[in-house]
């Protein structure tokens, strides 16, 4: 079919060669396949690799595979495995690091034994083909990664032991391959080049692992611009791909690395990691997917016999090797079924090493004239790739559904309660906060809250102007966009009231907000205050959660977060909720909390911890006098965020000690970022108005005055 329309007088060829053309027909794919699978209750992904089939050089002949597929494929390749690193919860695959060995023992284990008894028993291959076939079992990639994301499971158990037992079988099957292949090249000189190979794989390592985060960390700290962001840590993946080429691997463990190196840079929920998993979805990663389709030879099956047999042998221990591990892991572990699943759907899929090991195989010239890896190979490896392609996308759909339906079934009432009471709201006023602000919020809001986010700009009556108003515009603008890039909504409410204050109040009150958040006030002239007037009223006219935020570094770039907590904080009403936020955030942001305080109250932040399952490492300090606050000054660093829980005037854990905070946080504390927090309190200050408490806004009295005079005086004595 040279001229498909020449009737019409079009002159189109097939294959299309015109750049334009290929890139809409990929589109068109990548548009209708995901809408007719949908259809047909089939994964996306088998659409993406069937319509690769139908349009190549062994379908239709429409497209052919050029340069243009194999950029954008490896592009791909690379991506799924970066995202599958940056996607992982480190938390829990630090404690679920000796399952995901064990797997990973398993899954290259299995494959290997059935691999080379089936290989020279049914296929009647030699030794070292036996092996290297047994290597393409042992490995496999993470084809069906996007439905896991799809789903919202990056960060449960079973996947990360998951993606922990790839790494380890990918690096092992790779050892195997670059063994092999070794074996057949020139300039291999007896074991130098062996323990050359292995000081270099382990020095690049050291330098990925020790070198990357100190460069990421620089970047984000001088760099905000978004498009910058993304760029440079494009480039840091591809940079630990190509550097892993150099040495003699596959790319694909440089960009696995890269995404753990820069997990914690990431955070789950904010406007990069969006950008980056919207790009490889919608581009990278079907292109990869099509191109996989395209190489496959469906026809090889009807036309050669041994061909067959080779595929349905391949396919057949490929799959049971793999299932087999999955099972041995789950019985180890005691784990549910639909983990097991789960974990058999995921490292099911070969495509990535399994190509490289059969390319390079095909490639090898034996003494006797023949290849080591023959066509029958060849053909039987396309056919295998698509088999366990589709059955690995099945799977992990099915179960991911299953793991979906569970946690919901399991999910208490109360929890739910909990979720859908919480209702973020954020005060804009400074547009140099602002991101900071946005940010804070995303880390700390439950993961399955999908209240959209209030942001407030309110103007004060008695000063107002076009300027202003122009200005709260943008502002509020500039919020909604940055919480949109993390595919989060937010409403924007710009409201003019008598005081700030009081605007704050009455707009907290209309849509139920659980947590208010502000950042911290500049003082305008010497008599002013360290919080301010607006949010001295603010605290006294609400009951609800406060926090107000200083950041002086990006809050992905914050390594370690230090609570401070009074004695008898345990008594608040909102004690329980700030615990979690706080573990929620140094989860998300990858770093350590460090709670100080009484040992009472730290008994009560340990059950809380336990209890809710934060699922972070935190660390426990005996903090016993408030006074000593000032010791702190020697576990912080510019890097650090100091939260300070305090309580406002008649709480339990208010203490008077309290009014010495503001000095002390601009003298000793002025070079960290900052979170005060006031947790929610028993009482709506709106509902309780009585004779000997007046409403009126908060201030220190006469009586308060001698009571801290006396309190120093006994102090010092």
């Amino acid at each position: 079919m040279k001229d498909l329309l020449g009737l019409t007088g079009l002159g189109i060829n097939l294959p299309i060669t015109d750049p334009t053309w290929i890139f809409f027909l990929v589109l068109v794919i990548i548009l209708f396949a995901p809408i007719i699978m949908g259809k047909l209750r089939i994964p996306h992904i088998i659409g993406m690799i069937l319509a690769g089939v139908v349009v190549g050089e062994y379908g239709f002949n429409i497209l052919e595979r050029d340069s243009s597929f194999e950029l954008f494929g490896k592009v791909g390749l690379l991506y799924i495995m970066f995202l599958a690193g940056l996607e992982m919860d480190m938390d829990d695959f630090k404690k679920n690091q000796t399952k995901g060995l064990v797997f990973g023992f398993w899954t290259f284990v299995i494959p290997m034994a059935l691999g080379i008894v089936t290989s020279m028993w049914l296929l009647g291959y030699s030794l070292v083909t036996s092996v290297l076939l047994a290597s393409m079992y042992a490995s496999h990639t993470l084809i069906a990664y996007p439905i896991i994301s799809r789903y919202g499971l990056a960060r449960i158990r079973s996947v990360s032991i998951t993606i922990g037992g790839t790494a380890v079988t990918v690096l092992l099957a790779l050892a195997v391959l670059a063994v092999i292949g070794g074996m057949y090249k020139e300039e291999t000189v007896g074991s130098l080049y062996w323990v050359l190979l292995v000081v270099k794989v382990l020095a690049l390592g050291a330098l990925i692992i020790i070198g990357m985060p100190r460069l990421c960390r620089w970047f984000f700290r001088k760099y905000d611009d978004s498009v910058m962001q993304f760029v440079f840590v494009l480039s840091m993946v591809f940079l630990g791909a190509g550097l892993m080429e150099l040495v003699g691997m596959e790319g694909i463990l440089g960009a696995f690395m890269a995404g753990l190196v820069i997990n914690r840079y990431v955070p789950h929920v904010s406007p990069l990691m969006n950008r980056l998993e919207f790009v490889g979805n919608a581009l990278f990663i079907p292109y990869f997917l099509i191109g996989v389709g395209m190489i496959i030879d469906v026809r090889c099956l009807f036309t050669e016999g041994e061909a067959l047999k080779v595929a349905v042998v391949m396919t057949v221990v490929a799959t049971i090797s793999k299932w087999l591990a999955a099972w041995i892991t789950q019985k180890s572990f005691k784990m549910r079924k639909s983990e097991c699943s789960l974990i058999f759907g995921l490292s099911n899929a070969q495509a990535a090493a399994t190509l490289a090991a059969v390319l390079i195989g095909h490639e090898i010239i034996l003494p006797s004239g023949e290849r080591l890896l023959n066509d029958d190979v060849l053909n039987g490896t396309v056919v295998m790739i698509l088999f366990t392609c589709i059955i690995s996308s099945v799977v992990t759909e099915r179960a991911a559904k299953r793991i979906v339906a569970e946690e919901h079934d399991g999910e208490t009432d109360t929890d739910k309660k909990k979720n859908d009471k919480e209702n973020f709201m954020i005060s804009v006023a400074n547009p140099e906060t602002i991101e900071g602000l946005v940010n804070m919020a995303l880390t700390i809001k439950h993961p399955k809250q999908k209240k959209e986010l209030v942001a407030l700009s309110v103007i004060n009556d008695n000063n107002t102007s076009e300027a202003k108003e122009m200005m709260s515009k943008r502002n509020l603008e500039k919020t909604s966009i940055i919480a949109s890039a993390a595919d989060t909504s937010v409403r924007t409410v710009l409201r003019y009231d008598m005081n700030i204050a009081q605007g704050i109040i009455h707009t907290a009150r209309e849509n139920d907000i659980t947590d208010i958040i502000i950042g911290l006030h500049r003082k305008t002239n010497i008599l002013d205050s360290f919080f301010g007037t607006m949010t001295e009223n603010l605290l006294s006219g609400t009951h609800r959660q406060v926090m107000i935020a200083k950041f002086l570094v990006p809050v992905n770039t914050l390594r370690r977060i230090v609570v401070a907590v009074p004695k008898q904080a345990e008594f608040e009403a909102g004690f329980s909720k700030w615990v979690v936020q706080m573990c929620r955030m140094g989860k998300i942001l990858g770093c350590r909390v460090y709670f100080y305080a009484t040992e009472q109250t730290l008994a009560y932040l340990k059950r809380i911890i336990d209890r809710e399952g934060a699922n972070t490492f935190s660390m426990y300090s005996v903090l016993e006098d408030w006074d000593d606050l000032l010791l702190l000054t020697g576990q912080m660093a510019y890097d650090h965020l100091f939260v300070i829980v305090s309580a406002r005037k008649g709480s339990m854990s208010y203490q008077p000690s309290f009014d010495q905070l503001p000095g002390q946080i601009s003298k000793y504390f002025s070079n960290n970022s900052l979170l005060m927090i006031y947790p929610d309190r028993w009482g709506d200050p709106e509902e309780i108005i009585s004779f000997s408490e007046p409403r009126r806004a908060v201030g220190p009295t006469a009586y308060d005055t001698v009571i801290n005079n006396l309190y120093k005086w006994f102090k010092k004595e």
